[in-house]
């Protein structure tokens, strides 16, 4: 988009174009273009990308928005553009996370067939979750409770746990698993395994996604086999 056009739709102080024009300080307009340019690259999903993949290597308290509007290329201000801070891209990059999560639960495999079945077909597709919203499940998983945010985060991931605890138990009635550990630790230790991806899972690796994914679900049902 030229310079021009710019200006006609009021995104160029008037006096920068017309230093550009005169070849005065024409890198004083370039510069404003460029950080115009970068700014409409940017929405509120992108920028909650940039801002998770910050969170996720220097967790959330650590990152200031400096940190988010260098990693993606713009003013601090031009962050303010789009959302009124930090907390407000913390909540968008969970709600990402818990929403996918929670999806799983509705998908036809973890609704139709014996409990076993449904909680294999679970275990699995939450490890592939984990790894395809790598920054936003490794920040969901470590959020302490230390905002409104984070507080309403984990109250819904207790409510994920809880709903595949009932179904574990359901498992246990029917003899499909071992009964001999609590249903709810055995929740906890099975989506542990899951959790752990985010330590040092990176996309590309020697082994897919999907076959770690199934890697986990062989070890935590031959570990519950019903004995």
């Amino acid at each position: 988009m030229s310079l021009e056009l710019r200006r006609r739709q009021g995104r160029l102080p008037l006096v920068l174009l017309e230093r550009g024009c005169r070849g005065g300080n024409g890198g004083e307009a370039a510069h404003y273009a460029a950080m115009v340019n970068a700014r409409e690259r940017h929405d509120i999903d992108s920028l909650t990308d940039v801002a998770f993949r910050i969170f996720a290597e220097r967790g959330f308290d650590a990152t200031s928005m400096d940190e988010i509007a260098k990693a993606a290329g713009i003013t601090k201000a031009s962050i303010y553009h789009h959302v009124p801070g930090k907390e407000a891209l913390l909540a968008r990059g969970l709600e990402r996370a818990l929403t996918a999560l929670f999806a799983v639960l509705d998908e036809p495999t973890a609704r139709k067939g014996n409990a076993r079945a449904r909680l294999e077909a679970i275990v699995v597709r939450v490890a592939e979750v984990t790894m395809q919203l790598l920054p936003e499940v490794s920040v969901l998983f470590r959020v302490r409770g230390n905002s409104k945010t984070e507080r309403a985060a984990m109250e819904r991931r207790r409510a994920f746990d809880a709903h595949v605890t009932e179904l574990v138990r359901s498992a246990q009635s029917d003899g499909s698993i071992r009964s001999d550990v609590d249903a709810g630790l055995a929740t906890r230790l099975a989506f542990g395994m899951s959790n752990s991806v985010v330590e040092w899972y990176r996309p590309g690796g020697r082994i897919a996604a999907w076959q770690i994914a199934r890697a986990i679900s062989r070890v935590v049902f031959e570990g519950l086999g019903a004995i």
